[in-house]
């Protein structure tokens, strides 16, 4: 499969913008597997993860026209999409158990997060896929399956037909890079 560009991503969100509903089985086809590895790692069951999944696509169909190649490539759209809805969700599922527990008796929360704590997450988040967006080509790809799709290195490798020791190499560089920009930008701020 050849690697989508920026322009080619921008022509089929606004294609999903405009009802095209092969568009729409096109961005599923591309990321639903990745929403749904995501979503079943992060939520408490596999229907609420099949469930995310359905509403993340639902999300992404009415935001499709405000899709900028230029601030953010379709992948980071999406898994940022992705992450703010299970966020969401999750939230509210944590305010339903509270409410309950309230009659029963309080305890303090099992995630440790404080409140406040999640938003500068988030945030963190965003800036990591700006700063992995600006790696080269193979250092996005295998930074982004790795971390983002939990493939293995040898799945990454098989599926681009690159050797082992190049996606490896790929891999420790990005990490290299990523660690020496977060630097750069805690000493300028």
């Amino acid at each position: 499969m050849a690697k989508a560009s920026r322009q080619d991503d921008f022509e089929l969100m606004q294609r999903i913008a405009a009802d095209d509903q092969d568009a729409i089985g096109e961005l599923y086809d591309r990321f639903g597997s990745l929403v749904y590895r995501m979503a079943y790692q992060t939520m408490p069951s596999r229907s609420d993860a099949e469930d995310v999944v359905q509403e993340v696509f639902v999300r992404l169909w009415r935001t499709a026209g405000r899709f900028d190649p230029k601030r953010a490539a379709l992948v980071t759209w999406v898994m940022l999409i992705a992450r703010r809805h299970m966020v969401d969700r999750l939230r509210r599922l944590r305010s339903k158990i509270k409410a309950s527990v309230l009659e029963e008796g309080w305890s303090p929360p099992a995630s440790g997060v404080m409140p406040g704590e999640e938003l500068q997450q988030d945030e963190r988040f965003a800036a990591l896929l700006e700063r992995v967006d600006k790696l080269p080509e193979l250092q996005q790809t295998v930074i982004k399956r790795a971390y983002l799709g939990g493939q293995t290195l040898k799945q990454i490798g098989n599926e681009l037909n690159v050797p082992l020791g190049t996606i490896k190499s790929a891999l420790s560089r990005a990490l290299v890079r990523l660690r020496e920009r977060s630097s750069t930008e805690e000493l300028s701020s």
